[in-house]
């Protein structure tokens, strides 16, 4: 080969070297220029692309409940308060089943630890291992460190004052909503608003920074009327009442006629809110609001105020109730005990059906039935609370003579206790009505009329001649405070007519008589012990309340008014 040939080869090897040199240059500057590109753009330019690549990655949304808001009573004390717990969960595939402080966390729960650890074992996806942990032992659980643990807050409504209370406030279900009683009537107002927070977690399951935070809103707090020591008082009075009696259920109400204010509302028999797991629904129902019976002779009082009233009647006109039973339109009516001739004070104070119904038959059907409207009968129910009852009050129109002798004695007409209550308030008062509230009410309250004010008196007389020696209740007195009230014993109604082994006992009051502070109202359902008039078996639990309550209403007694061994005798009539 010549010099000039392996020359040329030369050059030609060096060209070709030379271009792979700058080729492998290019692609290595290339390759350089677009990591500098894609850094640029990672960090300048898609940097909120991938940090929300990364979030979605390592961030949790998590819900935030909210508290519920506090029932208090008229005194700042805690019905309904909601306890703050946490649940927790755990992630199988982040936790082991041989985990060594796996024991330590299981004694925590409260949880056998080879259940636990089955538990784990046979899980696939992320469950729950125990809900209701109080703070402390959450924190304690947190403080071990496992891996794929989570924790939710939840809250746990308590009640304080257990079943004394619960037929009135009723109850929350699982998601904190509420089912029965105020719980429910005011759950909008109870209920928060709940929030979410936006945490970031590790590989596992570990909270470790929080990006955004929308707070929860508690629940407003509400308070009551009710004085939780009166509520206390009424109900054990009305739950011993119910088993001595062998009843098949108690009432009683507590106002104050003078604002109105519901102080206390008791059903027997009553159910622990607090274990609800428990719960019998025969037990739920608030009988004081949601049952309607026939009030019986607690209903005289307002056929002789509207005689009174029209001018018809005054307190010493006389009727004459021999032989102690009364025709009308074939039917017959009948006194306890044959009485004689009575004024209309005696007519009342030994609870004749008789005079009862010869004064209702003076009186124009329409007139009555207006008084017994503006006394609250047959309106909507005065409490808004689940279950409520208007009672029964028919047309005037469809009464003949009979139904206006009838329900002058409380028969033909239906009432829940509050109506009854309530409506015993025109004769504490100067025989005006107000409304009844479940709520403190700070300013002076305006009564609408009912009767005048010289007739409410004179009634209110009359009343406290039905509670002393001679009337149907002398059981219902209290030492040093005189007592006004009335009885009544109502035949159950069923299919055909009336039955004559099932009652409605009760009684209405108020004391002090001469300054009324109280009225309480008390209905025993079917007594079956041997006793059944109201006289012997409400009017007891009347006085029973009466005393106790003024008593923690610091109500100073009257030393002149004194309460004989002898005056506690087995009461007249109904």
């Amino acid at each position: 080969m010549s010099t000039r040939t392996l020359a040329a080869s030369s050059i030609l090897t060096w060209r070709a070297t030379a271009w792979r040199s700058r080729v492998v240059l290019m692609f290595l500057w290339g390759g350089l220029t677009a990591v500098m590109v894609k850094a640029f753009l990672l960090q300048h330019v898609h940097v909120e692309q991938w940090q929300k690549r990364a979030e979605v990655r390592y961030e949790r949304q998590r819900d935030l409940p909210a508290s519920r808001g506090r029932l208090l009573d008229r005194n700042g004390t805690v019905l309904a308060v909601s306890i703050p717990e946490m649940r927790v969960g755990v992630s199988p595939k982040l936790l082991s089943a041989d985990h060594p402080k796996l024991k330590q966390a299981a004694d925590i729960l409260g949880q056998p630890v080879a259940e636990l650890r089955s538990r784990i074992r046979s899980a696939k996806h992320f469950f729950y291992l125990a809900s209701g942990l109080d703070i402390d032992r959450a924190d304690r659980l947190k403080a071990l460190g496992l891996p794929g643990l989570e924790f939710d807050q939840e809250f746990r409504r308590h009640y304080p004052f257990g079943e004394a209370l619960s037929n009135v406030i009723g109850f929350t279900d699982l998601s904190d909503l509420g089912q029965e009683g105020l719980e429910r009537a005011m759950d909008r107002q109870l209920r928060g608003t709940a929030g979410a927070e936006r945490v970031l977690v590790d590989r596992r399951n570990q909270v470790f920074g929080a990006r955004q935070n929308d707070p929860a809103k508690p629940g407003e707090d509400v308070q009551l009327s009710i004085d939780a020591g009166l509520q206390s008082v009424a109900y054990q009075a009305a739950k011993a009442a119910m088993v001595s009696h062998k009843a098949k259920g108690a009432a009683a109400v507590v106002l104050d006629p003078r604002s109105g204010e519901v102080l206390a509302l008791a059903n027997a028999p009553s159910f622990d809110p607090n274990q609800r797991q428990r719960l019998d629904p025969n037990r739920v129902r608030n009988r004081a609001v949601a049952d309607s019976f026939e009030p019986g002779s607690t209903l005289k009082p307002f056929a002789i105020a509207t005689a009174m009233d029209a001018g018809l009647v005054r307190p010493n006109t006389t009727f004459q109730t021999a032989p102690g039973q009364m025709s009308i339109s074939g039917r017959v009516i009948r006194d306890s005990h044959a009485h004689g001739l009575l004024t209309v004070s005696e007519i009342l104070q030994k609870s004749s059906n008789i005079g009862t119904a010869q004064i209702a038959l003076r009186i124009p059907a329409q007139t009555l039935h207006e008084h017994y409207r503006a006394a609250g009968f047959g309106l909507g129910p005065p409490l808004s609370l689940p279950g409520a009852v208007a009672g029964r009050l028919r047309p005037w129109q469809s009464w003949v003579a009979i139904d206006q002798a009838t329900i002058s004695y409380g028969h033909g007409i239906a009432v829940s206790l509050v109506q009854l209550a309530r409506s015993y308030s025109v004769f504490a008062r100067e025989g005006d009505i107000v409304p009844v509230s479940l709520h403190p009410v700070s300013t002076p309250v305006v009564g609408s009329p009912v009767f005048s004010a010289r007739t409410a008196a004179a009634v209110r007389e009359m009343l406290e001649l039905a509670t002393g020696p001679g009337g149907t209740a002398p059981k219902a007195q209290i030492q040093g405070f005189r007592v006004a009230g009335k009885t009544g014993t109502a035949h159950k109604p069923e299919r055909g007519g009336y039955s004559k082994t099932r009652f409605i006992a009760s009684f209405v009051g108020f004391v002090p008589a001469d300054q009324p502070r109280l009225v309480i109202a008390v209905m025993i359902d079917e007594p079956s012990a041997g006793q059944h008039y109201g006289g012997d078996v409400a009017a007891p639990v009347f006085a029973q309340i009466a005393s106790e309550s003024l008593r923690r209403l610091q109500m100073s007694p009257n030393p002149s008014v004194r309460v004989l061994p002898s005056a506690l005798a087995l009461g007249e009539g109904t």
